[in-house]
């Protein structure tokens, strides 16, 4: 509902890039809705982002060209920017600001919601539980997704980070115990990019579309040519939609953005425009919090049938795990996966690092009743024998190979065959065809390296095909 009509004439004191300050002529409060529009009659979508007695500053989410000091007007709005949202948004394109693109017909709106929304309640939420099933091994196996978990992919410029994600928008599905698989939901993806260039926006319009995967998916396209002010609400309207699809629609959702290194770099030069004193490397003192606000709307709600689970993609500045970004998604996100460029530089695709990835949730979602019984020890196996199988690696370049003990040649070997056979893979595969593997690596290895599996699991699966 608009509360007031204002005519800016000779209260613009300031534009500023994306920022209008002007003096304060209405009662208005943080972060509502608000519309600027210039001198041509174009509207632009925008929000209070700070206020004093006398002056307010305007976050325009648009370019800002062609508005002047005068002859520009704003709408005020009694509250804050809100996403309409309706049961069909899958298979729609939408921009940075929930806009759909893809040329069809709007949405038919059955709720209205605000895109700032709130972090899940600690008292209402449910334990994160059972599986969901990516296609790559190294996650499904060494570091599983669970339902209702954020766990980020840590990557660097250059890494194979955009490819990765679609190839998880395309083969993610539901691995539901048998006690859920009575009262099971639909299963649905909203993906973002944020910031990403033209080219490829169309590369995951395209993907989804030629794979079908599109129809149930929303997919939500910020470029880099939109202004920052936009790039901050990105996320927000993504994570929205993923809202009411999980906890109106009842829908499982697994949200993949990508990639946050961009939003944070639109918070600190927003920050910067404010004029607010920088933290670490320039970035605002409250980023985690903000990071905060996103992650934490990830999860499951006692009384509500669907979930949430984020995947969100961030890349490394110089790879450097303790920058600003990597180290405060760490603290808010249950574990990381991180991508390796040594192993990209030896053609190794998907080049996850396995050592330095964690899923603190995995426990949670695998094993008896959720995967297989035996999942948890082979995961556990295969840790330790590449761990074992790296260090001796190390060994191998101070001594040679010819100074390693036959056990070591056969670590050496071990190592190079998990990379070849097992972290890498031309295509998806179930979790079935990734335990197989993961199992026939380990019939190379003698009985006593194998100290994480019990008598039972070697009967069943190393002896009887051992070579």
């Amino acid at each position: 509902m608009i509360t007031a009509n204002l005519s800016l004439t000779d209260a613009i004191t300031r534009i500023d890039g994306p920022l209008l300050f002007a003096h304060r002529r209405v009662d208005v409060g943080l972060n509502e809705a608000v519309e600027v529009i210039g001198s041509d009659g174009h509207a632009r979508l925008g929000r209070i982002a700070a206020l004093d007695d006398e002056l307010m500053t305007v976050e325009i989410l648009e370019s800002t060209s062609g508005l002047s000091l005068t002859g520009t007007r704003i709408r005020f709005f009694a509250e804050p920017i809100s996403f309409s949202l309706g049961p069909g948004i899958l298979g729609r394109i939408f921009d940075g600001v929930g806009r759909v693109i893809d040329g069809g017909p709007p949405i038919a709106t059955h709720a209205r919601m605000p895109v700032d929304g709130a972090v899940l309640n600690p008292m209402r939420r449910k334990k994160p539980e059972d599986f969901i099933e990516t296609g790559i091994s190294t996650i499904d196996v060494l570091n599983s997704l669970v339902r209702g978990q954020k766990l980020p992919i840590f990557s660097g410029g250059g890494l194979p980070h955009n490819r990765l994600a679609i190839e998880i928008a395309l083969h993610a599905r539901l691995r539901q115990s048998k006690e859920h698989q009575e009262s099971a939901s639909p299963f649905a993806i909203v993906f973002a990019g944020i910031g990403v260039p033209f080219e490829t926006a169309e590369f995951f319009r395209r993907s989804l579309e030629e794979s079908g995967a599109l129809g149930r998916t929303a997919l939500f396209l910020n470029l880099a040519s939109d202004s920052s002010t936009q790039r901050l609400l990105a996320p927000r309207f993504a994570l929205t939609a993923a809202e009411y699809l999980a906890f109106v629609e009842g829908r499982h959702v697994l949200v993949i953005i990508t990639d946050f290194t961009n939003y944070c770099e639109a918070l600190r030069e927003v920050s910067a425009s404010h004029g607010e004193i920088p933290g670490r490397k320039g970035y605002p003192g409250y980023m985690y919090s903000d990071l905060a606000t996103l992650y934490e709307r990830a999860g499951s709600l006692q009384g509500k049938p669907g979930t949430l689970t984020q995947l969100p993609i961030l890349t490394m500045p110089s790879d450097d795990i303790s920058h600003p970004i990597p180290d405060l998604t760490g603290y808010i996100t249950e574990g990381q996966i991180t991508l390796n460029r040594s192993l990209d530089r030896d053609g190794i695709y998907p080049p996850v690092g396995v050592l330095p990835s964690l899923s603190r949730l995995m426990k949670d979602g695998i094993g008896r009743g959720f995967t297989h019984p035996d999942h948890p020890a082979l995961a556990n196996q295969l840790y330790a024998s590449y761990a074992r199988a790296i260090q001796v690696r190390l060994l191998a370049n101070v001594v040679g190979s010819d100074g390693l003990t036959p056990d070591d040649r056969l670590m050496l070997t071990f190592g190079q065959q998990f990379e070849r056979r097992f972290i890498h893979q031309n295509k998806a595969r179930t979790l079935d065809e990734s335990m197989a593997e993961g199992w026939s690596l380990l019939r190379q290895l003698p009985i006593n390296e194998l100290s994480r599996l019990n008598d039972e699991q070697i009967a069943t699966y190393i002896q009887p095909g051992a070579e």
